[in-house]
């Protein structure tokens, strides 16, 4: 079973993302663009996704839309990878039911932090709200 599944089009920050969550010792699949991320998502059914936002052929809200509305997908937890600013993205995500949200630039810590919250809630540290 693979733990997560990245969607990110930009080589660098995949890249990066891989090698981090990866050392943490989740498994990892990956893919660059909307199409690929579902039929990734169909074929290994990972436990989350880590979805850009703005990636080629369909975008990652057009993408979480599809999960949501397909039963085998829709309870998939996903982490949305968004541009500081980008407000209307934000709200269409949470509207379609997004666990949480990365936004960019952002520290590796915050992605380990935010990915081990979202598999493992027990383990994660209690939040102060």
């Amino acid at each position: 079973m693979t733990d997560i599944l990245i969607v990110e089009d930009e080589p660098a920050i995949l890249e990066s993302l891989e090698f981090i969550l990866k050392r943490c010792g989740w498994t990892v699949g990956l893919a660059r663009d909307g199409e690929a991320a579902l039929e990734a998502a169909y074929r290994f059914r990972p436990r989350m996704m880590l979805l850009d936002i703005m990636i080629p052929k369909r975008d990652g809200l057009d993408v979480l839309r599809e999960m949501r509305a397909d039963e085998a997908l829709r309870d998939t937890s996903v982490l949305m990878l968004t541009a500081r600013g980008q407000q209307y993205d934000r709200r269409a995500a949470e509207d379609l039911k997004a666990d949480g949200f990365i936004v960019k630039p952002y520290a590796n810590t915050d992605v380990v932090a935010a990915v081990r919250r979202v598999l493992d809630p027990a383990a994660a540290p209690p939040s102060l709200a």
